[in-house]
C-alpha cells in the first residue's frame, strides 16, 4: 500500500513518532515586500525550537517588528507528542528538511503550505531556492508535491573547507577550486595530512562524518551511482554495490584514523572548535562552517571551499544533509500568526542577518547578494560555492524511520568493523537485518 501524504492522522500513527526514540533508548541587505497575510499584531504563537534557532533576541525583534508574541518551547520528542495528542501542538515546530519531511508528512501531521506560499509577497515561489524542496513530499518521492516547510539556510554538506596553511606545511596539494577529487584522493590527503606526537593525534587529517550516519551513506551511495533505499523506500541494501562502495570507504576512512569517528572520537564534539583551533586540515561541514570561521579573521585568510568528491566514474552529486527549518502542525491553533512569523523568520530581518554573516546559504535566492564577499579570499569561497550549486540535488530519505532510530543501529555495530574486528560484507548484512527490521514497524505504523 502506497503511502499517501495527505492521509488522515490516527493516534497510533502519531505515536509512531516517538517510537523510534524508545528504539534507541533500548539500544543505548535586499529590500522585500512587507506580508500581505491576514493574523499578526496582538497574538501569541508557540514556536518549539533549539535555543540557537530562535534566541530571546530575536523573539524581542519580533515583538517589535510583528506585534507578535513568541512562546518559544525548547524542542523535545516526547514533548512534542504530548502536545500533539492533547490536542495542543505548538503553531510551529522545528525539522531538518532533509530526513524529517517525508516522516512527518506520511503521518499525516504537518500543514500543507502551498496556500500560504500561493499567497505571500514575501517567500514567492519563483525565489525559493531548490533547497527547499527538501521539504517536499508527494506521497512517494521527497522533492515533488507539496510544501510542508521551509529551510532557514543551508549547505551542501559534502563540500569540505581546508586549511592552507597544513595543506603547505605538510607539502600537499591544494585541490583544485571547482573541479571535485575523487573520495580515494581526499582519503589519501588526509592520511597524508594527518600528524600524531606520542601515540596521539595532534591534528586530523580530515573528517567526514556529515549529518549523521544513514543520511551520509545515503549520499555516499547516491555518488557511487545508487539509492541506500529500495524504491519503495521500505528496506535497506547494504550489500548492493553501490551501497557497499560508500560503506566500504566510510570503514576504510575509520579504520585509517585520519579523523574522528565513533572509535576516535573529537573531545570537542563536533569540528568547528577542532578546525578553529587548526587541528583540523579538512571538515565536510559545507559553506555553513564559514560563520565560525569568518569570526577569526587570521583562520578565514587560509581557509578554502572545495567542491564534494565524487567516486571515480560516479555521478557528481553535492547533498544538503540537513535543511533545518521549520514545520507548522496540522492542528496548529493560530496558523495565520504563525504563517506570519514564519515569513518574517524566512525572508525578512532574520534571515538577512543569517546571510550577511555566513551562516549558511540564504533559501531566497534574492538574498544571495548578502552572503559575505568584502575580502578576496570570500570572493573565492563564493566562487566555489556558485559553481557547486549546479551539482545540488535532492537524495530522498524513508519516510518509515527517524534517522535518530536508524544512526542508533549502525553505531551498535560499526565500531566493531572499524576496528577491523568485523568485515565490511558481515557488517553490510547485520545493518540489513537491523535496520530492515525497524522500517518494517515503521511501514506497519503509516500503514
Amino acid at each position: 500500500m502506497q503511502t499517501h501524504a495527505r492521509a488522515p492522522v490516527g493516534r497510533r500513527r502519531f505515536l509512531a513518532l516517538g517510537g523510534t526514540a524508545a528504539a534507541t533508548a533500548a539500544l543505548g541587505g535586499c529590500a522585500l515586500p512587507v506580508s500581505g497575510s491576514v493574523g499578526g499584531a496582538g497574538e501569541t504563537v508557540t514556536v518549539m525550537v533549539k535555543a540557537e534557532d530562535l534566541g530571546t533576541d530575536l523573539v524581542r525583534q519580533a515583538r517589535k517588528d510583528l506585534g507578535i508574541r513568541i512562546n518559544t518551547v525548547r524542542y523535545d520528542i516526547t514533548k512534542l507528542i504530548a502536545m500533539m495528542t492533547s490536542g495542543s501542538p505548538p503553531d510551529l515546530v522545528r525539522g531538518v528538511g532533509a530526513v524529517d519531511a517525508p516522516y512527518l508528512a506520511a503521518r499525516g501531521v504537518a500543514e500543507e503550505l502551498d496556500p500560504y506560499f500561493a499567497r505571500s509577497a514575501v517567500l514567492r515561489a519563483d525565489d525559493l531556492d531548490p533547497v527547499n524542496d527538501l521539504w517536499r513530499y508527494d506521497g512517494r518521492t521527497q522533492g515533488k508535491g507539496p510544501r510542508y516547510g521551509m529551510a532557514k539556510d543551508f549547505s551542501q554538506d559534502s563540500m569540505y573547507w581546508y586549511d592552507t596553511a597544513l595543506f603547505d606545511s605538510a607539502g600537499v596539494a591544494h585541490p583544485p577550486e571547482t573541479e571535485p577529487v575523487t573520495f580515494d584522493e581526499w582519503l589519501d590527503k588526509a592520511k597524508r595530512l594527518t600528524r600524531t606526537s606520542k601515540g596521539q593525534t595532534t591534528v586530523f587529517g580530515g573528517s567526514y562524518n556529515g549529518l549523521g550516519a544513514s543520511v551520509l551513506l545515503a549520499g555516499l551511495t547516491a555518488s557511487a551511482g545508487g539509492s541506500l533505499f529500495s524504491a519503495d523506500f521500505s528496506r535497506v541494501d547494504f550489500t548492493a554495490p553501490e551501497a557497499r562502495t560508500a560503506l566500504d570507504w566510510y570503514i576504510g576512512l575509520c579504520r585509517a584514523k585520519v579523523g574522528p569517528s565513533l572509535i576516535q572520537p573529537d573531545p570537542n564534539g563536533w569540528d568547528g572548535p577542532t578546525y578553529q583551533a587548526r587541528r583540523m586540515a579538512m571538515s565536510n561541514s559545507g559553506y555553513w562552517l564559514g560563520g565560525l570561521i569568518n569570526t577569526d579573521r587570521k583562520l578565514a585568510a587560509v581557509s578554502r571551499l572545495a567542491p564534494a568528491p565524487v567516486f571515480a566514474g560516479g555521478p557528481r552529486i553535492s547533498s544538503c544533509q540537513g535543511g533545518t527549518g521549520l514545520w507548522m502542525p496540522k492542528k496548529a491553533r493560530n496558523k495565520d500568526a504563525a504563517w506570519r512569523v514564519f515569513e518574517w523568520f524566512f525572508g525578512e530581518a532574520p534571515a538577512k542577518a543569517r546571510a550577511s554573516g555566513g551562516w549558511g546559504i540564504p533559501t531566497l535566492r534574492s538574498l544571495r547578494p548578502l552572503m559575505p564577499r568584502q575580502e578576496s579570499y570570500q570572493k573565492e569561497v563564493l566562487r566555489v560555492q556558485e559553481a557547486e550549486l549546479d551539482h545540488f540535488s535532492v537524495i530522498s530519505f524513508t519516510p518509515y524511520a527517524r534517522t535518530d532510530a536508524l544512526d542508533a543501529l549502525f553505531n551498535q555495530a560499526a565500531p566493531a568493523a572499524m576496528r577491523g574486528e568485523m568485515s565490511v560484507d558481515t557488517l553490510a548484512r547485520r545493518l540489513n537485518s537491523a535496520m530492515n527490521e525497524q522500517l518494517k514497524r515503521g511501514k506497519e505504523q503509516v500503514g
